[in-house]
């Protein structure tokens, strides 16, 4: 049986991961789980409009003050917020100023009539080494964004818990960012979060990996250190941010039409 939904105008807000970035479609864009998402809501909703407002790079400061009314102006009844991963990984972090970010943005958000969802960031220590030291940030900012959720009605999809996220194959070689099937994964918990069948299988874990050598491990990780590590670093040091240039990549709602498979 189909179940429908009765959203019609779907906005998303947030940094990169909303933007797509790991995600690449065929012509080299990014597509991503919220592109993903969308498709997914317009099965049953063909008239359904989508507008992805979200740039790479972008703290909580930036995405209330760049991305907030922007939103509101397009009168979504669904929007989806991610919000916080780029100030966690900043040398100064104000938890405080952070919190204060997300909850004017879903205060707003939802006294528009808007129905909301935002969802908690994955323990990124298990795939990177060098996001170890910012566990401890992750973990308070997941528990600030649930009680905030709680206090305005947003939806959750809460990844934090689930061990499947550390399977290396939902990331891109970053290690940052999630690859194609981390975010059809994460459109998957979305969809289920909002209630749509189908999807309740979104956090079950992969096939079984074949085991690989300590070896084999230490020089992945070599790589992955000279490639992405030292680059980024260097990139920082320079004063390279890295939204800069980007602009949302469908600033205007349109219909959403069917993409490659996967």
């Amino acid at each position: 049986m189909t179940v429908s939904h009765p959203f019609t105008r779907y906005v998303a807000i947030g940094d990169s991961l909303t933007e797509g970035v790991g995600d690449p479609t065929p012509t080299g864009g990014p597509r991503g789980w919220a592109d993903r998402l969308a498709e997914t809501l317009a099965r049953t909703q063909p008239g359904l409009t989508y507008a992805n407002l979200a740039v790479r790079g972008k703290t909580s400061t930036q995405i209330r003050a760049d991305q907030l009314s922007p939103a509101l102006a397009l009168r979504p009844d669904l929007v989806t917020v991610t919000a916080g991963m780029n100030d966690v990984v900043r040398r100064r972090y104000d938890p405080e100023a952070v919190a204060a970010n997300i909850e004017e943005t879903f205060a707003r958000l939802t006294a528009s009539g808007a129905h909301v969802v935002t969802m908690t960031f994955p323990d990124l220590g298990t795939v990177s080494p060098v996001a170890r030291r910012v566990r401890p940030r992750i973990i308070g900012l997941n528990s600030r964004l649930r009680d905030i959720a709680g206090r305005y009605g947003v939806s959750v999809l809460d990844v934090f818990p689930h061990p499947f996220t550390a399977d290396p194959r939902l990331w891109s070689d970053d290690r940052l960012h999630a690859s194609p099937v981390g975010h059809a994964r994460i459109a998957a918990g979305m969809a289920h979060t909002l209630g749509l069948p189908g999807h309740e299988n979104w956090a079950e874990p992969l096939p079984a990996l074949t085991p690989v050598s300590v070896f084999r491990a230490l020089g992945a990780d070599v790589r992955w250190a000279v490639d992405h590590v030292g680059p980024w670093a260097w990139r920082r040091l320079r004063g390279h941010v890295p939204g800069d240039g980007f602009v949302a990549k469908r600033p205007v709602p349109s219909p959403v039409l069917p993409q490659h498979a996967g």
